[in-house]
Order: C-alpha cells, then sequence, then structure tokens
C-alpha cells in the first residue's frame, strides 16, 4: 500500500498606524507572508531529542522472536535504559510478540531493527491497571494505550521496523465479551465535572485505546516506523510540546482509525509520512466540551509538509474536538490519492472554542468524495448547549483536484457561527456535480477558482434556501 500512494506523487495581518501623520486615516500595508515569516520560527523551536551511543538489545533481557511473551524482557531493557541515562532499547530483526503495553520513560528511543515486527497481545485484560489518557477529547483512567508515556522528556520510536497492534484480533475478542460501551456515560462525565480520578473505566468496561499516546511529554521523535492495525487512533500525541512525526507510515483501516492526532500540542512537525487510513490521515484536536475548556490547552504551531494520503475520511481535519482551540496550522506540499475531503474544519454549537490562521498551499488531490474544502460549524446539528465556536483566517491556494464527486467547496456555517475571513486562491477542480454550496459566511474571497472549466465569482452569492443537499455524511 505504501509503495503505491508514493507512487501518486509527492497573513498574519500587521496593522501600522502612523503617529507622524495625525489628520489621515491610519493605513494598513500589505499583508506579511507568514510561510516566511512565521513558519521559520516555528521549526525553529522544534528540535528533535538526540540518545547516549547505547544499545539495549530486548533479545539481551530474554526476547526470542518464537512467539513468546516478550513484554517483561521489552520492560527490563527499559528499565535499564533509564538507569543508564537513557539510550536505544532495541527490537532486532524477527517477530516478537508483546501481551502488553510498553511504557516509555524519559531520555529513551525503542528502536525498531530492519526486519522487526513487534505485534501486540488482543486480550484488553493484559493493559490493566488503568492509566491517564485522553478518548476522543475527555480526560480519562482507562486501558493503557500499546505504547505509552507519560510526563517523560525525550522519547522516540524509529527505525524501519513495524508495529502491529493486532486490533482485528481485539476487536474481534471484544465483540464476543459485549463489555459494557463507556462512552455515553464518560461524555456525561466530561459535562458534568466528574473529578478525573473518579473516571476509571478498567474491569468490564472498555473504549478502544489509541495505538501509541504519549501524554505530556517534551521532545518527542516518531522517525520511519510502521504503525499497522490499530484499534483507534494510531499515533495520538497528547498535551505535548516539541513533537517530530517524520517518514512514519500508517496502515490501518479500521474504524476511527485516524493516522496522526495532535491532540492540545504546540510546535509540531509532521513530515514526508504515508498515510493509509480507515478515517481521517490527519486529524488536529483540542479537548471536547466543558472537559476541553477545563484543560484549556490549544493545538498550535503545526506545521505539515510532503505527506501522502489516502483515507475514508478526510486527509486533514480540524476538529471536531477542537474546545481548546486550534491556531497557526501550515500544510504544504501534499499528495492526496482519494478521502472525502482534503480539508475538514468542523465543530457545533455545544464546543465552544476558535480554529483561525489556517494556512495551506501546493496540493495535487485525485478524487475526493464530499467536497475538496469543507467548513461545517453544525457538524451534527445542535445537540441543546449555545457555545459557537469561532471560525477565522484560513488561506488555501495553490490547489489542484481531479474528481471532487459532489461539491467542489462546501462551507456551510450557522447563524449563530458564521465562517469568517476565507480565502481561497488558483484551485483548479476538473469535475465536480455541484460547483459550490454556501451558507453564512463572512468575507469570503475566491480568486482564480475554477471547477468544471468555469471560474467562480470572487464573492459568491449564499445557495437559495429552498436548495437540496447532495449526499455527504456527517
Amino acid at each position: 500500500m505504501s509503495a503505491l500512494l508514493k507512487s501518486i506523487g509527492r497573513g498574519l495581518l500587521v496593522a501600522i498606524f502612523s503617529a507622524t501623520a495625525p489628520t489621515r486615516a491610519a493605513q494598513t500595508p500589505p499583508s506579511s507572508d507568514p510561510w516566511r515569516d512565521e513558519v521559520p520560527a516555528i521549526l525553529a523551536r522544534i528540535i528533535a531529542p538526540t540518545f547516549p551511543a547505547r544499545d539495549f538489545p530486548i533479545s539481551d533481557f530474554g526476547a526470542k522472536p518464537d512467539g513468546t511473551d516478550s513484554h517483561d524482557a521489552i520492560a527490563r531493557a527499559i528499565a535499564a535504559c533509564a538507569a543508564a541515562g537513557g539510550g536505544h532499547v532495541v527490537i532486532p530483526a524477527g517477530a516478537f510478540f508483546c501481551d502488553g503495553p510498553v511504557h516509555l520513560q524519559s531520555h529513551l528511543d525503542l528502536h525498531f531493527a530492519a526486519g522487526a515486527v513487534l505485534k501486540f497481545g488482543a486480550d484488553p485484560a493484559r493493559y490493566l491497571s488503568t492509566v491517564l489518557t485522553r478518548w476522543e477529547g475527555t480526560m480519562i483512567m482507562a486501558h493503557s494505550p500499546r505504547i505509552y508515556a507519560r510526563d517523560a522528556t525525550g522519547i522516540a520510536l524509529t527505525g524501519p521496523g513495524i508495529i502491529d497492534g493486532n486490533a482485528r484480533e481485539t476487536l474481534a475478542l471484544m465483540h464476543s465479551l459485549k463489555p459494557r460501551d463507556g462512552s455515553t456515560e464518560l461524555r456525561k462525565m466530561g459535562a458534568t465535572g466528574v473529578p478525573v480520578a473518579e473516571r476509571v473505566f478498567g474491569e468490564g468496561r472498555w473504549l478502544r485505546p489509541s495505538m501509541i499516546q504519549f501524554l505530556d511529554c517534551t521532545g518527542v521523535l516518531l522517525e520511519g516506523v510502521t504503525v499497522r492495525d490499530s484499534t483507534f487512533w494510531c499515533v495520538h500525541p497528547t498535551l505535548c510540546r516539541n513533537v517530530t512525526v517524520r517518514g512514519v507510515t500508517v496502515e490501518s483501516l479500521n474504524s476511527n482509525n485516524d493516522g496522526c492526532d495532535p491532540d492540545s500540542c504546540a510546535d509540531v512537525l509532521i513530515e514526508d509520512c504515508t498515510f493509509a487510513t480507515g478515517d481521517d490521515a490527519i486529524a488536529i484536536k483540542s479537548g471536547r466540551d466543558q472537559d476541553g475548556w477545563r484543560v484549556g490547552r490549544p493545538s498550535e504551531n503545526i506545521v505539515i509538509r510532503r505527506c501522502t494520503m489516502r483515507s475514508r475520511h478526510s486527509a486533514l481535519c480540524i476538529g471536531s474536538e477542537m474546545s481548546g482551540g486550534v491556531r497557526n496550522v501550515f500544510i504544504e506540499d501534499c499528495t492526496l490519492a482519494s478521502a472525502s475531503s482534503a480539508f475538514y474544519f468542523k465543530a457545533n454549537l455545544d464546543r465552544g472554542g476558535a480554529v483561525e490562521h489556517f494556512r495551506a498551499r501546493r496540493l495535487q488531490a485525485e478524487q475526493v468524495r464530499e467536497g475538496l474544502v469543507r467548513f461545517e460549524t453544525g457538524y451534527h446539528g445542535y445537540r441543546g448547549e449555545n457555545h459557537p465556536p469561532s471560525f477565522r483566517d484560513f488561506v488555501i491556494e495553490d490547489i489542484a483536484c481531479r474528481d471532487a464527486v459532489a461539491y467542489g467547496l462546501y462551507i456551510e456555517g450557522v447563524p449563530a457561527s458564521p465562517i469568517r475571513d476565507v480565502t481561497i486562491r488558483r484551485v483548479t477542480i476538473e469535475k465536480a456535480t455541484a460547483p459550490l454550496w454556501l451558507r453564512h459566511a463572512e468575507n469570503l474571497r475566491l480568486e482564480d477558482v475554477k471547477i468544471n472549466g468555469l471560474p467562480l465569482p470572487a464573492s459568491p452569492p449564499e445557495t437559495p434556501a429552498g436548495e437540496k443537499k447532495l449526499k455527504i455524511s456527517g
């Protein structure tokens, strides 16, 4: 799959008010270039961790590539590495089985050598006791992710080997056991402010854990590894700072298999990655509703470049769990084979929060099924609260798409939360059933946008109230 994907291809506004001419109106100079003025500063802060030149092969601690359980051997290697002051815990070539979670410590690289496969056990009972985690935007004490770290500094997963979550066997097992689904209960706990220490979902209750989650860590690196068959979100840095995801391949087509979800993270670089996912390739999050406001950490200063994406849903999604806010996101030079949308920005009237200062350029898209660019502030409708989100300041430019199937552009705010300050320029969509769906947007500018061979007006009118929508999900 990854070879196929790789073959497909690879302003901040500054207002200056003159003090020397008080009798004249204030003048606003041309916009600066965020790609020139902001992105280099973000990248300068993102420094991948380095590690002492000490190797701790798990085979030296009793692990064998013969199907026996290597969990304790891996734990011993990690403990020895940490005691020595850090280094590389090495998964050598061979197929190793791990019946339980791997918990990393500071100053430690878990390195997957060429030919290494680490396959995890399926039984959720092996991933207890509970750990602090975030599940769809709400903090919880629950089963451990396959690979997990908390409050660590300088951690990494590197190398050309494979991490196999064994989700199909896990999901089949859980289907037979029929544990109580706790998602509705958890969301109610978050909404009513139940203390996190009392949100314990252990034995008898199961919410699919992320494959890889680093929680409240600083200096995170994922480089070169292949991630397969996750029960839930695949790479899920949460409340982290200084994160690099480079050259990672995600091949995981189960339900809700987002490829990479920076969640309330700051200073993040995602580059040269390949995604084949059962949900969004990249989804930027920052917490859900009241629990997201309580934590109050935005996702910000995120650079995405040179990635190749094939997803069942969006290539890049922001939301819908974005109550802590998302800002300063830059994506460039990516290739999209197929998805529901190239860019999808979504929230609802329960959610609050803001998505702002987004820039995208130079994307090649083969096919999107629902809309090349899609905005919705009424995602899944109104659920009873009154906390309108704010979407503002988007520039999307230099995009080519062969087939948008349904809509070229789909932009739908609600009266309480219109989409504001969107510029889309130099975009060509060869084919779309409907060029544009537009409701409740302010200051939308289309510049050199062509769909079905025809230019769209610079300031298009709203879609008439009686017009019927094409069938799209969400």
